[in-house]
């Protein structure tokens, strides 16, 4: 997701009150057409849907590619998108049938199919990269199509598959312009979402404009947008402070977020809640300083959260205890519950039960310009060696290097946002702490894969929190990640653009549609 998506419920109450009618709020094609220019930290890892899994790759996604089902804002189920209709055939959710609207062109004319669609997805599980989102979907046995017709075969039973089918690992592309077995590696995106990227330059700019011949679930297409990507938040503060940019969002740093108010008459400021986490992954391969569980406990007692979120981020994101975060059912404290405060005592003894040589050393990498991420390490490390028991060697990575090196297992720890590919507890599960998930902690525990697997045949998710209340335990005895902290979601615009309440509300869609001009 995607930070990562590395894909977040936010909890903000006026959009919970404004519900569908926000959808209907939309900016008329009617208006001007002055680009809206929006900056940001999240880097694209890769344009093509089957090789990212990314919070960057998939904001431009959800703009660029239609899936067949997408979110409302502020909605918990998804709704239709590229499809018409989508439903479960029979009660015991295995098969999954969809049909897709009629009249769909790609940019090249040619007209959508559910043949596309089930090349889409084959190809997903085919090209399998080690950073894109086939591990989500891992339910899914094979697919059929014929004519407007889809039908997804599952291997066990998934009432969350529909939420997978919405978020970007469902992009839709041209069958004709993606390689089966490979990733496309240029810079064009043939998609027939809302939006058509015209041009894209790595790291710096994707230029966005409405999409004339999008179908779906917007009545409208929005302004034109100018996505403009920076290195650090420090650049993303520098260009708002320089107004050479009308909306900021992930991340300015915490100090300029923590000094925000609401009440500025020069700018427009949305605060809200959100499902966003940030966790610290540690490897558990035999080849690994961090293998013996008894290390990773010992790690656990010395964390102390509300530290970080208090002073490396200001008070702009709230300490968590869980795997899943609060706002999410399922949601528990259990590594409160296990670990309530810091204890060098206990880590002592857990270290010399385990008989390893101390301090133990071992390796820290974290993404460079990731929001307050080099700061972080620097507390962490601080917070590990004050208690004589820990070694630790930080280091941060260009992003891309950083996914790959975690991808293949080349650090001890690593620490990383989460973002919620779907308003659901099971999108904490499997990528995260599932065998072969897709944080590659080398963790696998075939009682948690199991709980996880059971949790996803309840169609009304209540029914699913106590699986999860046992696998966030097993996870807080296990450790093969420690949860840090649970962000909120900031978007900064100037007083002239609205919308921004509407850009990024934790379904996993990234709204560029909803800016406007006022």
């Amino acid at each position: 997701m995607r930070s990562v998506r590395m894909r977040i419920l936010a909890t903000l109450l006026v959009l919970a009150g404004v519900g569908v009618g926000g959808w209907q709020l939309l900016p008329s094609q009617e208006d001007n057409d002055k680009t809206i220019t929006v900056g940001t930290t999240d880097q694209v890892t890769s344009l093509d849907p089957a090789g990212a899994y990314d919070a960057g790759s998939w904001a431009l996604f959800s703009n660029a590619f239609q899936s067949l089902l997408t979110f409302e804002p502020g909605g918990t189920s998804p709704v239709p998108d590229a499809a018409e209709s989508c439903g479960f055939v029979g009660s015991r959710l295995t098969t999954y049938r969809c049909r897709l609207r009629a009249g769909l062109t790609f940019p090249s004319g040619r007209a959508m199919t559910a043949q596309d669609v089930k090349y889409s997805f084959d190809r997903v599980k085919a090209i399998k990269s080690d950073v894109g989102p086939s591990a989500l979907l891992s339910t899914l046995r094979s697919v059929s199509a014929d004519g407007l017709t889809v039908t997804f075969h599952l291997s066990s039973p998934d009432a969350t598959f529909p939420f997978k089918v919405a978020t970007g690992a469902g992009s839709i592309v041209d069958s004709e312009t993606y390689p089966k077995h490979g990733l496309r590696t240029d810079t064009g995106a043939d998609g027939t979402g809302p939006y058509e990227l015209t041009s894209y330059k790595k790291g710096k700019k994707a230029v966005l404009t409405p999409n004339a011949h999008y179908r779906g679930a917007l009545k409208h297409t929005g302004r034109p947008i100018d996505l403009l990507y920076y290195a650090s938040s420090e650049a993303l503060d520098s260009a708002w402070g320089g107004k050479r940019i009308d909306v900021a969002t992930r991340q300015l740093p915490p100090k300029v977020l923590s000094g925000l108010s609401a009440s500025d008459p020069d700018q427009r400021l949305s605060e809200s809640d959100s499902s966003e986490t940030h966790n610290l992954y540690l490897n558990t391969r035999a080849s690994s300083p961090l293998h013996d569980v008894r290390v990773r406990q010992a790690m656990a007692w010395l964390i102390n959260r509300e530290q970080l979120a208090a002073t490396v981020y200001e008070g702009t994101v709230d300490p968590l205890y869980s795997l899943i975060p609060t706002g999410i059912t399922g949601h528990t404290t259990s590594f409160f519950d296990a670990y309530p405060k810091q204890d060098v005592k206990k880590a002592r003894a857990l270290l010399t039960q385990a008989g390893v040589t101390l301090p133990v050393r071992f390796t820290y990498g974290y993404g460079k310009g990731r929001g307050a991420a080099e700061q972080e390490a620097g507390a962490i490390k601080k917070q590990l060696e004050a208690s004589g028991l820990f070694k630790v060697n930080v280091k941060g990575y260009e992003w891309s290097d950083f996914q790959q090196r975690w991808a293949k297992g080349k650090l001890d720890a690593y620490a990383v946002g989460w973002v919620a590919d779907y308003p659901d507890a099971d999108t904490f599960g499997a990528p995260l702490v599932g065998t072969d998930g897709t944080m590659n902690t080398g963790y696998s525990n075939k009682a948690v894969d199991q709980l996880i697997q059971a949790s996803q045949k309840y169609a009304d998710r209540s029914d699913a929190a106590s699986d999860f209340s046992t696998v966030q335990q097993d996870v807080a005895r296990d450790v093969p990640v420690i949860p840090l902290w649970q962000g909120k979601e900031y978007v900064l615009s100037s007083e002239d653009v609205g919308g921004g309440q509407y850009l990024d509300d934790g379904t996993g869609v990234f709204r560029l549609w909803s800016l406007t001009w006022i």
